[in-house]
This record gives C-alpha cells, structure tokens and sequence, in this order.
C-alpha cells in the first residue's frame, strides 16, 4: 500500500538554531533508515506556507487567492511517499519520523486504479 505521508509541524512549539540542527539531523537519520528498508519513495521539505497559491474554477474562470485555506497551528512542512505493506506499518513508520512529538503526521492512501 502507497501512503502520502504530510509532516505537520507545530508552529506554537518555538526551535532554537541548537534544536533545528539536531531535528534536522535526526529527520536525515529516519530518511536513511526508511530508504534502506525500501519504504519510502519519496520526499521533501514544503516551502512555508505563506507561499501557498490556490486555484479554482467556477462558472469557467480560474480564481486564485495566496495563502492556506484553513488556519492551523501544524501546517504541512514536508511529505513523504511511502508504501508499506499495510497500515500498521505506516504508523509504526509515521510515528519514528522526528516531527511526530511535534505536531502530527498525517497519513492518506493512495488509492490503487
């Protein structure tokens, strides 16, 4: 099973330098160990938020607005595909990411066509 893994930082929870390093660090270390199990496909860091640009269209015309669409205190910093043999797995996957104690990791299948 393929599941899209949103990492959603708390942003009420403030890092120092100190503690961005060490977070970073042990992000790049989960990376490595879910790389080398074969579970994760993919990933990467999101801009901020602020820079979110949503599209739409009604009645044939394209509308846009900049920013999120819904106010959260643990917006999606970053994502990760992975595929795991079942949902169990991917908790067990999602809960080791570092992010995790600090805000949520939201997890959604990909469904299969």
């Amino acid at each position: 099973m393929r599941f899209l893994m949103l990492v959603c930082r708390d942003v009420s929870i403030a890092f120092s330098s100190e503690d961005r390093g060490t977070i970073g660090a042990q992000v790049q270390d989960w990376v490595t160990e879910m790389q080398q199990r074969g579970v994760r496909l993919q990933g990467d860091v999101l801009a901020d938020v602020d820079q979110t640009t949503n599209v739409r269209v009604r009645g044939g015309e394209i509308g846009i607005d900049n920013g999120p669409r819904i106010e959260t205190t643990a917006p999606a910093t970053g994502f990760n595909l992975i595929e795991c043999s079942d949902l169990d797995e991917a908790i067990e996957v999602s809960a080791k990411h570092p992010i995790a104690r600090y805000g949520v990791i939201e997890l959604r299948p990909i469904t299969e066509r």
